[in-house]
């Protein structure tokens, strides 16, 4: 079998599946006549066939089945021996046992009847079973074929993906110049030209130009955001009136939807816990099969009616084939394979295969709350200076503090500040103490920004009256932030986020699927409590540096709870990894998702609604799987070895056999694919 490429490819490698599909030809070709010669007195009753080629008929059924087994079965038959030489027993020791066996008893028959005992003579010399040989190839190939398009067909979701980034772009040069250039040649910093109706080639900010984007693949919403000089933009977005131009930040696989596709493809190619123990079971089940085979043709040698010989070989070769564990191999990977591919199209990135069994099993969820609950994007709405100081001098040494910041609460003083035309001058010695605050130097004074514990490190008094007005903007939802110079209180500043639209539904559903809701914030407690109480979440919290938060889901997980994280900031990250369960809003930050095992593209809580019914859905859909596959072997098995032929006569030919084993797996197939419908 071909390997899955680490780099998923825009055009999909089908080589493997033509080589298939032109073996399954042939060897159909092939197979056809040997059938008709074999058992043309059954299938067209007075036939002349056998009257016209007489004993000629069994060395052309050779001749025919010969390119078969010699070229159409080389894959299979080339697995086997790996299988045998390294002592990895699999589907393709059975399937080569079987196939040997039934080929070279059929040769010998034909070349040297004589070494067999007369019971198994007949006046057209000893059995053969070339037909079955031929047969058993062709469906095996068949069962191979259905399967190689069934994985085409979950791939095709990561493809889409890829397929939405341009080929190529224009590019404008610094003269204005503009030259069209394909996407692999774009580099950070290059100016780029996005034409109404084509798609961001790569992420970015505008530089000039205005225009609605559609970013539905990102957000999942159809309604268009405005874009201009300032804004972000994200690769394979779609540009719809307007005509922008714009910078590249994020080239290749650095680019959004790169990591995207890349995620998806990784997932489907990992393992679930529950795969081990299949593995464990397959590694036990084949010999076991041998060993049922042996003891059937032991069994049948010795006690079958006459010609015993053929009835051993046949029996033991239709327990060998029908035995094979095709169908339980394919159980859990089809599954994880069409759930990563269906979770990428929800907006939802598996890291693993584990992330997707482990989800299921979560009863605890704590959850960030800037960036998380909220929409991120704060607003400076209060400025309280204190003493001589005014508006303007809090606003100008939080603003310049602030400037280098990406931090949402930072970027919203720094864009108040702007608003009213300070200039925000450098700070020196500039300092980013996470959990806490910002400090530096500015025109000689020692200034810090932050909270109440940055202020207690620095010295700076708070007086009650301060922490009262504090404590009124916290329980009214807003953030408070304490701004100082030389170790004396200039002034506080309120910034207020708006809860996302979209959270109280996703909370009360997470709630309705039994899980425990914790906040989990670096925030205050009178502004967590706020937003606790709106959402009515009852376990909060506050003012958790990020080792506390890594210490707050340990200490949960010492309880026996099953814990999901989720978070979007640097300071998540080391809760983030500790969760049994790590979930990351996409529209947070780079390490943040790194962190984490699930990603959540559009940044909406309702994303882990769907990945938790597709987690369970996905979980339930292999244990089905592995239900069809042991109970197929668990019937299939004793079938095959004839035990109700005692009561009816009845037996199970090899073909027969080849046949209910492609059919388990493509079974086995159709079931994963139901996944792509499932409503989550």
């Amino acid at each position: 079998m071909a390997l899955e490429p680490v780099d998923v490819q825009l055009a999909e490698d089908d080589s493997e599946f033509r080589d298939v599909k032109r073996r399954f030809l042939w060897s159909a070709g092939f197979t056809l006549p040997v059938v008709v010669l074999a058992m043309g007195d059954m299938l067209l009753p007075g036939s002349p066939i056998h009257d016209l080629l007489g004993a000629a008929s069994r060395w052309l059924e050779a001749l025919l089945t010969a390119p078969v087994v010699l070229w159409a079965a080389a894959p299979l038959l080339g697995l086997f021996w790996t299988s045998i030489r390294g002592w990895r027993l699999n589907m393709f020791t059975l399937i080569g046992l079987g196939v040997l066996v039934a080929f070279g008893y059929s040769l010998v028959a034909l070349f040297a009847p004589e070494l067999f005992p007369s019971g198994l003579q007949s006046h057209a010399g000893v059995a053969v079973y070339f037909e079955a040989t031929a047969v058993i190839i062709t469906l095996v190939l068949l069962g191979q074929l259905l399967e190689l398009r069934a994985r085409s067909r979950t791939g095709a979701a990561v493809r889409a993906l890829l397929d939405l980034s341009p080929k190529t772009t224009r590019r404008v040069a610094a003269n204005g110049q503009e030259v069209e250039v394909p996407i692999e040649d774009v580099a950070t910093g290059d100016h780029l030209r996005v034409r109404p109706g084509e798609a961001i080639p790569v992420d970015g900010s505008v530089v000039a130009g205005a225009s609605p984007v559609d970013e539905s693949m990102v957000t999942g919403e159809a309604t268009l955001v405005d874009k201009s000089t300032g804004d972000s933009v994200v690769g394979g977005t779609l540009n719809t009136t307007g005509s922008l131009v714009m910078v590249a930040e994020k080239v290749g696989r650095d680019t959004l939807l790169a990591r995207i596709v890349q995620m998806v493809a990784d997932a489907q190619r990992s393992q679930a816990p529950i795969q081990k123990l299949v593995d464990r079971v397959a590694a036990w089940f084949v010999p076991i099969v041998v060993a049922a085979a042996v003891l059937t043709f032991v069994t049948w040698s010795m006690w079958g009616p006459d010609p015993r010989l053929s009835y051993a070989i046949i029996n033991a070769v239709a327990v060998l084939i029908i035995a094979c564990p095709c169908a339980l191999g394919l159980a859990t990977p089809m599954s994880i394979m069409v759930a990563t591919g269906k979770a990428a199209q929800l907006g939802v990135l598996f890291r693993d295969a584990r992330a997707i069994e482990a989800l299921r099993d979560v009863d605890t969820l704590v959850v960030d709350k800037t960036g998380t609950l909220t929409l991120g994007k704060p607003v400076l709405t209060r400025v309280l200076p204190q003493g001589e100081a005014t508006d303007d001098d809090v606003l100008l040494i939080a603003a310049s503090l602030d400037a280098p910041s990406e931090h949402p609460i930072a970027q919203a003083i720094v864009a108040a500040a702007k608003a009213r035309g300070l200039a925000l001058p450098s700070v020196d010695q500039f300092e980013s103490i996470t959990g806490k605050g910002v400090s530096g130097q500015l025109s000689g004074a020692a200034v810090a920004l932050g909270n109440r514990s940055l202020m207690a490190a620095r010295n700076v008094a708070l007086s009650d009256a301060v922490h009262a007005q504090a404590a009124s903007l916290s329980s009214a939802g807003a953030t408070v932030v304490f701004c100082a110079s030389d170790g004396v209180l200039l002034g506080m500043l309120a910034v207020s986020d708006a809860i996302k639209e979209s959270t109280p539904d996703a909370i009360r559903e997470l709630r309705e699927m039994g899980l425990r809701i914790v906040m989990l914030t670096g925030d205050n407690q009178g502004t967590a409590a706020a937003v606790a109480a709106e959402l009515g979440i009852e376990d909060v919290i506050a003012d958790a540096l990020p080792d506390a938060k890594l210490q707050a889901v340990a200490e949960l997980q010492r309880q026996k709870r099953r814990v999901a994280m989720v978070g979007d900031g640097i300071n998540d990250s080391p809760a983030l990894a500790k969760a049994d369960v790590g979930i990351a809003m996409g529209t947070g930050t780079d390490i943040a998702m790194e962190s984490a095992s699930i990603t959540l593209v559009k940044g909406d809580l309702r994303g882990i609604v769907r990945a938790r019914r597709l987690s369970e859905a996905t979980m339930r859909n292999i244990r089905q799987n592995l239900m069809f596959a042991f109970g197929y072997n668990a019937i299939g098995v004793p079938l095959a070895a004839g035990v109700l032929y005692p009561m009816t006569g009845w037996l199970l030919s090899p073909m027969i056999a080849a046949a209910a084993m492609s059919l388990s797996s493509v079974s086995v197939i159709a079931n994963a694919l139901r996944l792509r419908r499932a409503r989550v």
